[in-house]
């Protein structure tokens, strides 16, 4: 009972919201795989999670079973000012796991953004007005390294980067790095890489297992241990509106991404320390 009360009869002052943008501007890398999953493993640990799905293909909100008539209010109008964050949360079938959705008017929400002042802190502005009865937030970009992007970078304490064990993957690191870097010093001076977590491996393919070796060596302790595999589950999981670990909680899919939250939270409280 100690550490549930203050002295003074108060709970503890509650850890601050840390927000995390998953970001990739390469396509197909199980980004938003990666957003609804961490954040289902996170919510089932216990912690109070949204999700802003910043990404005009609006994934991560059907993955969760956000029917589109009811994002009638969504993360655009959260970021031109139109609307609060808290009037376009949306609560989803998981337990400590809300969404504000996205919308179909975000595809041209970068032309809009151009005119504007200030227009790298949009999103960063208007999550401070609010969004932070939460343990996290984890923003879902687009695919791409444009205005979107950069909001939620400056938005951001850190960046997650999911990375596909293929061929080409290193080649768009460079470029996402350097991008972080530019943010860093022009916008948020906090923004680190919190972590490269590495999707879709294949332990029968020898390649994947080169690609994850060459990460690990140029990025060294950046990269997670935890490795999501190739696995048909997480793959079906989104055409019934589910995380994966909803869907069937005893796959590998479903036990890696556990194992990754495990891991983050591991690193969030040394970071905190």
């Amino acid at each position: 009972m100690a550490n549930e009360m203050t002295p003074e009869g108060l709970s503890p002052p509650k850890r601050p919201t840390r927000t995390l943008a998953i970001a990739n501007q390469k396509g197909g890398v199980g980004k938003t795989t990666t957003t609804i999953n961490l954040a289902t493993a996170l919510a089932a640990i216990r912690q109070k999670v949204l999700i802003i799905d910043l990404d005009p293909q609006g994934n991560a909100s059907t993955g969760l079973g956000i029917p589109r008539q009811d994002r009638e209010c969504n993360s655009y109008h959260v970021l031109i000012r139109e609307a609060k964050v808290m009037e376009a949360i949306r609560k989803t079938e998981i337990p400590g796991l809300d969404i504000v959705p996205s919308g179909i008017d975000l595809s041209g929400a970068e032309i809009e953004l151009v005119g504007l002042e200030r227009r790298e802190y949009c999103l960063k502005a208007t999550l401070e007005d609010g969004a932070y009865d939460y343990d996290y937030v984890l923003i879902d970009c687009p695919p791409a390294l444009g205005l979107l992007t950069v909001n939620a970078l400056v938005a951001a304490h850190a960046v997650l980067v999911p990375l596909q064990c293929e061929f080409f993957a290193l080649e768009g690191m460079s470029q996402l790095v350097k991008t972080i870097e530019r943010v860093k010093s022009a916008f948020n001076p906090e923004l680190d890489i919190q972590g490269i977590v590495l999707t879709m491996h294949d332990c029968r393919n020898n390649l994947s297992q080169m690609v994850a070796n060459d990460v690990r060596d140029f990025f060294g302790d950046k990269v997670y241990k935890t490795v999501i595999p190739r696995n048909v589950r997480v793959s079906e999981a989104p055409s019934h509106g589910l995380p994966v670990m909803v869907y069937d909680l005893n796959c590998a899919g479903s036990q890696a991404y556990l194992s990754l939250a495990g891991e983050i939270i591991h690193r969030e409280r040394r970071i905190s320390a």
